[in-house]
């Protein structure tokens, strides 16, 4: 995908001249004059191909914060959607800045997080300036004093990164994580960062050897093709490593080969190719296309030996799965259609894809917030940066839950009225109880009844706020109805339907 800036553009000139103004005489910690800062983010921003009043609320997003400038001097020159988005990284770096240190941040999330949500619930556009904003001044974190180094590089990791997974930013994600970790462990980085550049340099050989194989095999089935090499971060390894007793020996991916191709075909037609030259590892083949990531990311994936015992990851996609997998919802073509909208105008992404439902989420959720709404901030969190799951509907529909959820999460997740009648469920075509936790993969039918009423009990069987939500209200309904009071309901029952909500 080919990105449009619009650094040129006669507004954005305008916005860095006014912000050239506003912060006039402010200076960084580095030394340098403070607009350095809201260059580099627009900077950013332009890279990842936002849309030009993201860009103009890059420049002007600290103005209101740090400068005698505020939001109807904003609004009154470049329009209210600029506005709001300043207003709302405002807001973030207000709850941020509101907590003493790291230590007490994460637990006590409650004002920063309940922010958060009311400003994602408007615009994601928020979030993403938000990350740019993070991303510089990780980059120039050196500047300030050992103790804020620290902190800030460890919520960058704990809060941050995982943002940025959960919204496939890869390239955002990897470099956020390495440049927070050398702050946050510096001996173990630098341990993990040699460890990598010696391996690097002994698998140097055998890489060129297998890319030139490579070639010209695909070359002779004359697909087109683009191979490079692939460096694991440290970050990465480090978590890895983690999982694996700290044994080396069993990670096989610290470097590996990108192949991009045109279409899925070609990637299937690659994959083949591949395993006709070198013996594929049992285990080690991985159709992120077919399956892909709970962020979106899709490729194939396949671990090989070679000929004289290397053993070698290959990864395998498209162009288009390629900018996705690098620069996420900022690149993503689900974003870049919406731009043109009239709903997007106001702030709303339509249409996502079923990775990304989250978001919508999040809206709900910041609706119930503005309300004044009760809302279980610490299950939130536990939603946001959770692992997801893809479960499936007899039919073959994908409904994502977090990993935990159990078959009541499912029932309500597709119409409240089919989980207040749940009298069953089959999991994978066979009968399984309700306090089950459901699997990736795993294909859910949930058996209904007229006469069934939703039980207490139930309590016990659901993990989503969602789904607990839903039937406390029923439960609450249930217990007007027996003690006698009129509940009134609308003449025509409704068919069952999505809730487009969920």
């Amino acid at each position: 995908m080919t990105k449009q800036t619009t650094s040129g553009s006669e507004r954005i000139e305008r916005a860095v001249e006014m912000a050239k103004k506003a912060h006039a005489g402010q200076s960084r910690k580095t030394g340098e004059p403070y607009i350095i800062h809201p260059l580099a983010v627009k900077k950013i921003l332009e890279e990842w191909g936002m849309d030009e009043d993201t860009i103009i609320a890059g420049i002007l997003h600290d103005t209101v914060e740090d400068t005698s400038l505020s939001l109807d001097d904003i609004k009154k020159e470049f329009g209210s959607s600029v506005a709001f988005l300043v207003d709302g990284v405002t807001k973030l770096s207000t709850a941020r800045n509101g907590m003493r240190d790291i230590d007490t941040y994460l637990p006590a999330t409650r004002d920063n997080f309940l922010r958060l949500m009311i400003a994602l619930g408007d615009d994601i556009r928020v979030l993403i300036i938000k990350l740019a904003d993070r991303l510089h001044n990780l980059r120039t974190l050196s500047a300030l004093p050992p103790e804020k180094q620290k902190k800030i590089a460890k919520e960058s990791l704990e809060v941050f990164a995982p943002l940025a997974d959960r919204l496939n930013m890869g390239l955002l994600r990897v470099e956020m994580a390495d440049l927070a970790f050398k702050y946050v462990d510096p001996k173990r980085f630098d341990e993990l960062k040699t460890l990598i550049e010696k391996y690097n340099k002994a698998a140097e050989k055998t890489l060129t050897k297998i890319k030139a194989e490579i070639s010209a095999a695909l070359k002779k089935e004359k697909i087109e093709f683009s191979i490079s090499g692939r460096v694991k971060s440290v970050y990465s390894l480090h978590k890895k490593l983690a999982k694996h007793n700290q044994n080396i020996n069993e990670i096989y991916d610290l470097t590996a080969l990108r192949i991009i191709v045109n279409d899925i075909t070609d990637c299937y037609l690659t994959l083949g190719i591949i395993h006709s030259l070198y013996m594929p590892m049992n285990g080690r083949i991985k159709d992120y296309i077919a399956m892909p990531k709970q962020n979106g990311y899709q490729s194939l994936h396949t671990t090989v030996i070679t000929k004289d015992k290397k053993i070698v990851e290959i990864q395998i996609r498209t162009k288009e799965m390629h900018e996705y997998a690098e620069h996420g919802l900022a690149a993503s073509f689900y974003y870049n259609e919406q731009k043109l909208t009239e709903n997007y105008k106001k702030g709303k992404i339509e249409h996502l894809p079923t990775n990304l439902l989250w978001i919508s989420e999040l809206q709900m959720t910041a609706a119930k917030l503005r309300e004044g709404k009760k809302v279980d901030l610490k299950k939130l969190k536990l939603n946001l940066f959770a692992d997801k799951i893809f479960v499936y509907t007899p039919k073959g529909d994908i409904i994502d839950l977090p990993a935990g959820a159990m078959p009541l999460d499912f029932a309500y997740r597709l119409h409240s009225e089919i989980g207040d009648h749940v009298v069953g469920v089959k999991i994978n075509g066979k009968m399984s109880n309700l306090n089950k936790k459901l699997e990736q993969g795993d294909v859910v039918e949930i058996l209904t009844s007229k006469n069934q009423t939703p039980k207490q009990t139930w309590l016990d069987k659901i993990f989503t706020p969602h789904a607990r939500a839903k039937l406390m209200r029923a439960l609450n309904i249930s217990a007007r109805t027996a003690a006698g009071e009129t509940i009134e309901r609308p003449k025509k029952k409704r068919k069952p339907r999505k809730d487009t909500n969920s």
